[in-house]
């Protein structure tokens, strides 16, 4: 996806009218942002900076602390391998390992440049009696494998993983 300033600023534009400009609004007008772009492009936080009188550093802090929001562009489908005590232990790492080959990404490049999928280790999923876990796009997928994990990939890359939830 390509973001051009004339496109940003009209997405913001829409955006603004929907929610206003008070500071108040301020985590859901990013929300809506990045709903759109699956991202928060610089142009979008510079100009939001400029529409709602808040000074720049302002609005990149709220977008830095909270995990939800990214200023690195996303895939279309999210995978989270979950890191936490149970799924480290039954040997998440090496999931990770196998869809980053599969992928070829690498630590610090964590989304494919198609811009199909982003893999993240997180900090617990909550799923710890079905460890280790994955969450493919908001569907846990329990005691994975990496071969499990890069049939996944295949299956999101053939578009015929919504037909085969769990």
């Amino acid at each position: 996806m390509v973001v051009t300033t004339t496109d940003v600023m009209e997405t913001v534009d829409k955006i603004l009218e929907e929610h206003g400009t008070d500071q108040s609004a301020i985590i859901a007008i990013l929300q809506s942002i990045q709903k759109v772009y699956r991202y928060l492009p610089e142009e979008a936080l510079t100009y939001l900076a400029e529409r709602m009188d808040i000074s720049a550093s302002k609005i990149y802090g709220i977008a830095t602390f909270y995990e939800n929001f990214s200023l690195e562009p996303k895939g279309k489908h999210i995978i989270k391998i979950c890191d936490g005590t149970a799924c480290h232990i039954r040997k998440s790492q090496p999931i990770l390992d196998a869809l980053r080959k599969e992928l070829s990404l690498h630590e610090g490049k964590n989304t494919t440049d198609d811009l199909l999928i982003t893999v993240e280790m997180v900090s617990c999923l909550g799923a710890c009696s079905l460890a280790p876990v994955v969450n493919v796009d908001g569907v846990v997928y329990a005691k994975m494998t990496p071969a499990k994990a890069t049939e996944l990939v295949r299956k999101l890359r053939e578009g015929s993983l919504d037909e085969d939830k769990n």
